[in-house]
């Protein structure tokens, strides 16, 4: 069975500001497209010209018009992965199985968005009414939040998982981001700030909610043999997966599955995959940038990939295992979606190259291997392992 494990590494990275919403006009999503691909590029000592692929996660990119844009001489692949979030990671499954499969030689992933454009707390609420989704429109779920509360709901009545145990993520990624230029937070999350936040979709407050960001972040991805010979040292994929157990289908826009999946951050058949793949377990993670939208599901992911037993994961927290200091595995380092930004999971693929070149701004000691996951939201979800 063929394997992409090793064969592509990460060279280059490049990324617009972190806009809150509606500060990047009046540039075009395109410009911050273009912008993010060149910055990528030149971190990588490459050149536009070099680039033959693109990867995205999602809708709202044009490889026609970017190449048309940047001078890219002759695009040799291009795809894009579906979804609701969950699908950011495997852009660079996707970039790296074309490498080895000798389709393309340097692939830019992309991912972000413009929110001035299209605001994603009510897309739920765009959606024309069909009848796959009248059901949970008449029910008043405008956005994301209020389909993510219900699992949220059920994992706290199965396991006595609490708001306490919320708290401490949204605490824990504040005092992360706090001395980050790129972070929209300075200063710690009290308690008392956090019980008298309103709740926006029960039993999540305003503050268990990400960010909302234009921003765009690119990533090149080349052949290990190439890596070996530019700017930076390079981050090997040592692995990558996406998809998902069937019955998590549509997840938070259709909800008809067991509890045990029901409860869950839709990813355990994807950690099984990764951690195969690379050979690894959970124990062998020094750092996990986890897909934080809503901050329970970072409670759920803790869970699926391993770190902690189902329906352990309140108490897991609770206990600062995930504190940049002194924890067990260091959670979201940058801050996260819940203290940074939001770009669909990019900015954590960002931080996981910045870990691994030993560049970050909080760097885990001697971090050696990292894991990055896309979503929870409607499949596929993805995650990928990163070395040095």
């Amino acid at each position: 069975m063929g394997s992409i494990k090793d064969k592509t590494a990460i060279v280059g990275i490049g990324a617009t500001p972190y806009y809150k919403r509606g500060e990047s006009l009046p540039q075009t999503a395109l410009e911050l497209v273009g912008k993010a691909v060149l910055a990528a590029v030149e971190d990588a000592g490459l050149t536009i010209r070099d680039v033959d692929g693109f990867a995205y996660y999602a809708g709202g990119f044009d490889t026609a018009g970017l190449a048309q844009m940047l001078g890219v001489p002759e695009v040799r692949f291009t795809a894009m992965t579906t979804g609701g979030g969950g699908g950011s990671t495997a852009g660079v499954g996707l970039a790296s199985s074309a490498i080895v499969a000798g389709q393309a030689s340097v692939v830019v992933c992309i991912g972000g968005m413009q929110q001035a454009v299209q605001r994603y707390g009510s897309i739920i609420a765009a959606k024309a009414p069909t009848p796959d989704n009248i059901f949970f429109q008449n029910a008043g779920f405008v956005g994301p939040g209020h389909m993510f509360s219900l699992l949220a709901r059920r994992h706290m009545h199965l396991y006595g998982t609490t708001r306490d145990h919320f708290y401490e993520i949204v605490a824990s990624s504040r005092l992360n981001g706090m001395n980050r230029d790129t972070a929209r937070f300075h200063k710690p999350l009290t308690r008392e700030e956090y019980f008298a936040a309103p709740l926006l979709a029960d039993p999540l407050c305003r503050y268990d909610f990400c960010l909302e960001n234009d921003a765009i972040v690119a990533a090149v991805v080349v052949s290990a043999e190439r890596a070996r010979d530019l700017r930076h040292k390079p981050v090997y994929v040592s692995a990558a997966a996406h998809g998902g157990d069937g019955q998590w289908g549509r997840a938070i826009t259709w909800m008809n599955m067991p509890d045990d999946i029901f409860a869950s951050s839709g990813h355990r058949p994807i950690a099984r995959r990764v951690y195969e793949m690379a050979g690894v377990g959970p124990q062998d993670i020094d750092v996990a940038m986890l897909y934080d939208h809503f901050s329970p599901m970072v409670i759920m992911q803790l869970e699926d990939y391993g770190f902690c037993g189902i329906g352990e994961g309140g108490p897991f927290v609770e206990s600062g295992n995930i504190r940049f200091k002194g924890g067990s595995i260091p959670v979201n380092p940058h801050g996260g979606q819940l203290s940074e930004a939001y770009a669909v999971g990019m900015t954590h693929i960002r931080e996981a190259v910045e870990q691994l070149r030993g560049t970050a701004v909080n760097q885990v000691k001697d971090a050696s291997l990292a894991l990055v996951t896309g979503g929870p939201a409607s499949l596929p979800v993805s995650s990928i392992i990163l070395r040095n």
